[in-house]
């Protein structure tokens, strides 16, 4: 199991900067940051772009899997967004991590879009595979309802390694294309009033993530969930997070990601549980 941190962009850069490089030094193998125009739960806070804050935390960090948790096509183009994950994976040194999902309406709604949940799924179907051919290949021509590319260059292209792509899905649709496409599924589970429910409903997720690998002869994916999205925040306490990472392993998750402990509300808590987690997973205990 591996074990990451979310750090939000609604502060300064002198304030977040020693929070990334705090993840790292504790031990935590991922960092990621939310990539949005405004972010539904902070709607009247500042907010920052997630692509420069990645690449000021590729400065402060050596090691740490950096990524985004995640970017969606609400305001990105795919071909746009390919050259900035390329940069990034040259920036990190080959640590980047591209996570995407489907997106919300907010930052469609800001940029004009009224778009339903299906047309975001529809749009983000087409997304994916641009985005997964504009990572692998050079001249790259596409036309679609959506998207539109004419001999697209990619060079230098990835320098290193395949970028590695983690496609977020909770619905079958989405599910099965990131059993096809992507390199890790992530999910939020997003449902149930307990952690119980919460749970039992994560468990129904990853049966159908498991059957939709399987069918695309991918069964060895990686599998990440984002503990806050339960109906307790995971850094409550240690043993909490003990909890539902445990949890996570016996549902064949490989990596669980939490978030840095704020102030206030959303994920309220003490940075000190951050540390006593971290010191756990250094003892292995």
């Amino acid at each position: 199991m591996r074990h990451g941190v979310v750090l939000l962009t609604d502060e300064p850069w002198r304030e977040s900067a020693p929070r990334w490089r705090a993840v790292e030094e504790l031990g935590f193998d991922h960092a990621w940051t939310y990539d949005h125009l405004v972010w539904g739960g902070l709607p009247d806070s500042p907010w920052r772009s997630a692509m420069p804050t990645l690449a000021a935390a590729a400065g402060v960090t050596e090691r740490i899997g950096l990524g985004t948790f995640v970017s969606s096509p609400n305001q990105n183009h795919p071909y746009a967004y390919a050259r900035d994950v390329i940069t990034l994976e040259d920036l990190t040194g080959g640590r980047f991590r591209c996570g995407v999902g489907a997106g919300g309406d907010l930052d469609a709604r800001l940029l004009g879009a009224d778009l339903g949940l299906r047309e975001r799924v529809d749009r983000f179907h087409e997304f994916v595979p641009l985005l997964d051919r504009l990572l692998r290949e050079d001249h790259v021509e596409h036309t679609g309802r959506w998207y539109t590319t004419r001999d697209a260059r990619t060079l230098p292209g990835p320098v290193r390694h395949r970028v590695p792509l983690l496609v977020a899905a909770n619905g079958p649709r989405s599910i099965a294309l990131a059993a096809r496409y992507g390199d890790a599924w992530v999910t939020y589970g997003g449902r149930g009033e307990t952690l119980a429910e919460w749970f039992a409903h994560v468990a129904e997720l990853a049966e159908r993530f498991g059957e939709a690998a399987d069918a695309a002869g991918r069964p060895a994916l990686d599998r990440y969930l984002s503990l806050d999205s339960s109906p307790r925040f995971s850094l409550e306490s240690a043993a909490l997070y003990a909890e539902m990472s445990g949890r996570a392993v016996e549902l064949g998750f490989t990596d669980v990601v939490c978030h840095w402990p704020r102030q206030d509300s959303p994920y309220r808590g003490d940075p000190a549980v951050l540390e006593e987690v971290a010191g756990t997973l250094r003892s292995g205990t």
